[in-house]
Formats: structure tokens, sequence, C-alpha cells
């Protein structure tokens, strides 16, 4: 299928996880040994993971580049902004609303104005701690500060539920890169790799490694045939 030939291209791993004994591991065992050359042709850097252990819970995970822009959108969505007696959080859901408004392009490109200096060095409050009552860097880097504080803020807001949302709302993502595969056949362990490429694709911003020449030489059907 086209689709295996891009994996490589989409995820940095593809790990799987089953018992070699146990039948509801079987599905997993038997996808993974009769589609590792094949996928291993179609993309030789792609690390193709198999862990064994006894009683194991089948499954396939791959990592995904999740964003604070997508788990704020993530609970934008199902609804994650509650209070303590209940209700919707205005205050935060407003918040999260203009989070994701944030022009990320604006601040990457002011963040250097100032010349020579990075105001997201590492340790920057180590190194340069007033470095904001500087007329020239704060004059320099006005646009940057304002929608840094801005988007901060937000993000503050964002965070301060009672009950840790945040963070709950993260994990769900991070269990995204999961699927277990209890009794699954082969045929659900193909639809998993492709569901977890689909994810890829949304949200690992892979650039594909295209060379300025051909470096090496695989020969087509028609050269066997010679």
């Amino acid at each position: 299928m086209s689709w295996k030939a891009g994996l490589s291209r989409q995820l940095p791993v593809l790990r799987f996880f089953c018992c070699t004994k146990s039948p509801s591991s079987r599905g997993v065992y038997t996808w993974y040994k009769d589609n590792y050359e094949y996928l291993k042709k179609l993309n030789p850097t792609l690390p193709l993971q198999i862990r064994t252990t006894e009683n194991a819970m089948p499954a396939v995970t791959t990592e995904l580049s999740f964003t604070n822009f997508d788990v704020v959108r993530f609970m934008l969505q199902t609804g994650k902004f509650v209070d303590g007696n209940g209700s919707i959080s205005a205050s935060r859901v407003e918040a999260a609303t203009e989070y994701l408004k944030t022009d990320w392009p604006a601040i990457r490109r002011e963040r250097w104005a100032s010349p020579g200096f990075d105001p997201e060095r590492p340790h920057i409050e180590d190194h340069d701690p007033y470095w904001k009552e500087d007329p020239k860097k704060a004059s320099d880097l006005a646009t940057y500060i304002q929608l840094k504080e801005a988007a901060d803020a937000q993000l503050t807001e964002i965070k301060s539920g009672p009950n840790r949302e945040y963070a709950g709302a993260k994990n769900s993502l991070i269990m995204m890169q999961r699927v277990d595969l209890w009794c699954a056949g082969p045929k659900e362990v193909e639809a998993a790799v492709y569901h977890l490429s689909r994810l890829a694709i949304r949200y690992n911003n892979y650039e594909p490694d295209t060379p300025d020449y051909i470096t090496e030489y695989y020969p087509g059907a028609h050269d066997f045939d010679e």
C-alpha cells in the first residue's frame, strides 16, 4: 500500500508490544513478522521495535509532537473548563479562545528584533535578569514582549482550573500515541498502524529529506530481467 511507503516521513518510531505465547497477542506478532521486511525496504530509517514479555498487553505505539496549542484546542472541544461547582468557566474559555488566536509567526519573527540578543535564551534570568529595563532592548522587542506576555497570561489562566484539567488533557493526548490490540487480528493491527500514521500527518511537523541529487541507485523491475 502506498501509505506504508510514507511512514518514515510521518513517524519517528513504531513500537509493538506482545507476548509470543499468548493467543491474545497473535495478531500483533503475526503482523509484525509478516510485514517487517516489507516495511524496512520501504522505510529503511524507521525504527520498527518489538517488545515481548509474558502476558504483555498487545499494543502499538509511536510518538506524536503535541503542542500547547493542541492541548488547549482539545480542552475547548471536550468541555474541560469546568469550575468546582460544575459550571463552565467563562474566564478560562475566553483565555483559551484568545490563546488560539495568538500570532505565533509574529512572536518568532519579533524574537530577533534586537540584534545580538535572544529573549528566550536558556537561563536568561541568570545571564540578564533585567533586560526588559534596558531602553534599547525594550524598544526593539516591544511587540514581542506584548504578544508573549499576553500568551503567557492566557496560558496561566488556562492552567488555573481546580482539578488539574490541563494535565489531564495533556495525558489524554499522550494516550493517543498508543492503540491497544487485545485479541486483535492482523487486519486490526494494520488499521491501527494506519490510524497512527494519519494522526502523525496532523501532529508531526516532519519535512521529507529530499537530497539535491541521487546518491544511491536501486534497480527497478526491468533491470532484473536483463
